[in-house]
């Protein structure tokens, strides 16, 4: 049965995808895409015109992609979760890497913004590891899922990753990696046809990898952790809908000041 999730991967990643565009298009009072509209524009980006800028570059985007399949994979057979942060970590070096490969300044640029995403985000993630480590005595995923009263131990660190989860899916007011006024998608702007592709899914399995997080401070109770996802998932396209991007500098002021510091004293708390 696990295989048959992590093979459905990238399908249930788009799906969620496209669930978001229907959300803000209603809340925008707009008809906008539907549900399906992920796969038609995957379908109608294998029609394109694939231009190969060099073999490194390609193939990053590819590696890219499969690292973080794997790494949600590793999420759904209940790894360590340590394990798995790392590997997201090195799934992300691989797109700032590409992006670096070419000549393209908004592609230097956007290389630039992922790692100053990297550098907000990556701490925040670790710290949750902590927290649910204090709190069930494990970084085993299956065994984190096992237990419960993360929630009530570690509302701070919550609402830390709240903070977060806007720049892991790219939302306001933390879209800084792709920014579409000021960079033309960044780290993107030199892929096309199959491999643009690649890129593609791989950001229905960022939506996985990060509302994973949340659905785990619902701990054994599945309905919690649906909840919880639901709600955050809802939470997150409302605050996109009624904010302005920030600058990189702002992203990680507010970042380091506010989800750093409300991460340590929750695990201050804990271990007193």
């Amino acid at each position: 049965m696990i295989w048959i999730w992590i093979a459905l991967a990238p399908i249930l990643g788009a799906l969620v995808y496209g669930g978001e565009r229907v959300l803000r298009a209603r809340m925008q009072r707009r008809q906008g895409p539907p549900l399906l509209q992920p796969f038609y524009d995957m379908f109608k980006l294998l029609d394109k015109r694939t231009l190969i800028i060099h073999a490194p570059h390609a193939l990053l985007a590819v590696a890219h992609f499969f690292l973080l399949w794997f790494t949600v994979a590793a999420i759904f057979w209940g790894w360590n979760l340590l394990y798995v942060i790392f590997l997201h970590l090195f799934a992300q070096m691989l797109l700032v890497l590409a992006g670096y490969s070419v000549r393209s300044a908004y592609s230097h640029l956007g290389a630039n913004r992922e790692l100053l995403m990297l550098v907000a985000y990556e701490p925040i993630l670790i710290l949750t590891a902590v927290g649910f480590y204090l709190q069930s005595g494990s970084f085993e995923i299956s065994e984190i899922l096992g237990q419960g009263g993360y929630l009530q131990q570690m509302p701070l660190l919550f609402a830390a990753l709240l903070m977060i989860v806007p720049i892991k899916v790219k939302k306001s007011p933390f879209d800084v990696g792709e920014a579409h006024q000021e960079i033309v998608g960044g780290v993107e702007i030199e892929y096309s046809g199959v491999f643009y592709e690649f890129l593609y899914m791989s950001r229905f399995l960022e939506y996985l990898f990060i509302y994973s997080f949340v659905f785990m401070f619902g701990g054994s109770s599945i309905w919690l952790g649906a909840v919880l996802v639901g709600v955050v998932f809802l939470l997150v396209n409302l605050v996109d809908n009624a904010t302005a991007r920030v600058r990189s500098a702002h992203m990680l002021k507010i970042i380091y000041g506010a989800a750093m510091t409300l991460a340590v004293m929750n695990l201050l708390w804990m271990l007193s």
